[in-house]
């Protein structure tokens, strides 16, 4: 499938809002970037477009692709058929007619989708009437649709095989208009264009949001009215109480004009439809209704993603309520005070085949569910290890429970930095290696602190051994002098006095204690020096040591910098 939800990852500050509100589960991937930031993407293959996180999304990193661009370059040189929905009305109830008048003007030709509505709720009653449907779910929505096709492809048996109110205007056109133009869609849904994609009924989905963008964006000017007429000349004749579909059970209400027997269950909202089809698809059948009326949307397609409104719900609805009063007045019946034969539908049975308005639907293979020893490692990995830790279920990863988050990793969809609880855990024990760290970075502190004492004392010994060691080489050099001048003196003296006397030997013996005082002088200097040498040695020894320590807990700091990635 083509990409119509897009994300601009900048933008995505890693919330978890489009997870958390999107009924797809297989529609988005979260991954964790190189600069720990988390930014969830769209899964197109899984995606079913109901716009829902492009709704949710407050930070602009979700929009959507449709055909407006394209399509307003043709119009001008091709002659383009437009198929408007009703919603239009109660969209831009004071600007709906001046957008059918501009692209009148632009040579279009403009056909109400409340006619295709019309031809959709007499193809339902025909389809019931003649048993030739079981109970139903509708399918107008396409988001609905493509819903049942990816994750529940088994109630396609239920889905109804009658084409949506587009779809069947779009027939009506091509099979008995007879026209070969290409049709362009304006409405309020994102995911229409996925119906266009597979029926191939419609060449241009246009959203009315993405239609005021181009008309600002080009300085177009759009006449407004105040005048609250529901009525305009199409070129084909204009729909009745189909024109009420967008508003919710509007299939219902019109299958209900009809025949008020049959048995219809409505149900619309992302967080309410989609479980509710669920549940659905694991009742038996005899508990179903006969007609199960479904919409993406809260409040129907009149406030869509795609919508672009500015109008209220309740302006919504009652403008819906208008539309409708205005529709009941054009319709005619049979019998008196319409109770009769709807004289629509009658011209229908005459000039339209059911089988033309029926579509088919492409199931898709659901994913694999993982099994219970593959979640167990998912578990293991998001640092879940007891039962409690497993059924947390505290939603922050966007997933209704932990099994989800834990299916949708082992899926690829997602990672276990993502889980608030795995992040704690991992933050925690990062904190605790931390704090160890910084206690033996503190022990080492004050070590150096108390060593640095040492080497202020040690420093101001050695300072006083190197002055004097200054001094006693000073001295030791004099002594050195005198201890040759009377060495030399004893040499002269001997060779003078050939046969000493005891005076002689008397002075003799004088010289050399003289000697002997002068290298003992020369001793104690050299072990002054010795003793500074040792100081230094030893003093050198502990800083060393100390350096040692230091460097092995900042090494182990580098390998765990930045824990809050975590």
């Amino acid at each position: 499938m083509n990409e119509i939800i897009t994300v601009k990852p900048e933008k995505c500050v890693g919330c978890n809002a489009c997870v958390r509100n999107c009924p797809a589960p297989e529609a988005n991937i979260t991954k964790m970037l190189e600069d720990g930031r988390f930014v969830t993407t769209v899964n197109p293959e899984r995606c079913i477009t109901c716009g829902e996180c492009v709704r949710t999304c407050n930070h602009g990193a979700r929009d959507y692709i449709d055909d407006t661009e394209i399509c307003m370059s043709r119009i001008g040189k091709d002659k383009i058929t437009i198929l408007v929905a009703p919603a239009i009305k109660s969209v831009l109830p004071n600007q709906w007619k001046g957008i059918l008048d501009w692209f009148r003007q632009k040579g279009c030709i403009i056909y109400d989708v409340s006619l295709g509505a019309d031809i959709c709720t007499w193809a339902h009653l025909r389809a019931i009437e003649n048993r030739t449907v079981g109970n139903v779910i509708t399918q107008p929505c396409a988001a609905i649709v493509k819903y049942i096709e990816i994750y529940q492809p088994r109630l396609l048996r239920n889905l109804s095989p009658i084409h949506s109110p587009i779809a069947c205007g779009a027939t009506y056109i091509k099979k008995y208009m007879r026209q070969t133009n290409p049709i362009a869609v304006l409405s309020p849904c994102i995911a229409k264009k996925t119906e266009f994609m597979e029926t191939g009924l419609v060449d241009y989905s246009i959203t009315f949001k993405k239609l005021m963008e181009y008309f600002t964006e080009n300085n177009i000017t759009i006449p407004t009215s105040s005048v609250h007429d529901f009525s305009y000349s199409f070129d084909d004749q204009q729909g009745q109480v189909g024109a009420v579909y967008p508003r919710p059970g509007g299939l219902r209400d019109n299958l209900w004009l009809h025949n008020p027997d049959i048995n219809i269950t409505t149900s619309e909202g992302v967080h309410k439809v989609y479980p509710e089809l669920d549940m659905y698809a694991n009742m038996p059948e005899y508990k179903h209704p006969e007609v199960f009326d479904v919409l993406s949307c809260e409040f129907g397609c009149n406030v869509g993603p795609a919508s672009g409104t500015s109008q209220t719900v309740f302006d919504v609805m009652a403008t819906m309520r208008e539309v409708e009063k205005e529709a009941k007045k054009r319709r005619k019946t049979t019998g008196p005070f319409r109770f009769g034969e709807d004289k629509l539908f009658r011209k229908f049975d005459e000039m339209l085949d059911i089988a033309d308005f029926r579509r088919n639907y492409t199931p898709m293979n659901p994913s694999p569910i993982p099994t219970e020893k593959q979640l167990d490692a998912v578990f293991e990995m998001m640092g879940k290890h007891t039962e409690p830790d497993r059924n947390y279920n505290c939603h922050a990863c966007g997933y209704s429970s932990c099994r989800e988050m834990a299916i949708a990793i082992c899926r690829g969809l997602n990672t276990p930095e993502n889980c608030i609880v795995h992040a704690k855990s991992v933050l925690i024990a990062r904190h605790s290696e931390l704090a160890e760290q910084h206690e033996k970075l503190a022990e080492i502190t004050s070590k150096c602190l108390e060593l640095s004492e040492r080497l202020k004392h040690d420093i101001n010994r050695i300072t006083e051994n190197i002055n004097n060691i200054g001094n006693s080489t000073s001295k030791t050099s004099q002594k050195a002098s005198q201890v040759n001048s009377l060495l030399n003196n004893i040499v002269m003296f001997c060779n003078a006095n050939q046969s000493m006397d005891a005076e002689s030997v008397q002075q003799m013996a004088s010289i050399l204690q003289t000697t002997i005082r002068a290298f003992s002088v020369l001793d104690d200097n050299v072990n002054t020096t010795n003793q500074s040498t040792e100081i230094i040695n030893k003093s050198v020894a502990e800083i060393s040591r100390l350096i040692d320590e230091i460097n092995v807990t900042l090494h182990k700091s580098e390998k765990n910098k930045n824990p809050l990635q975590y």
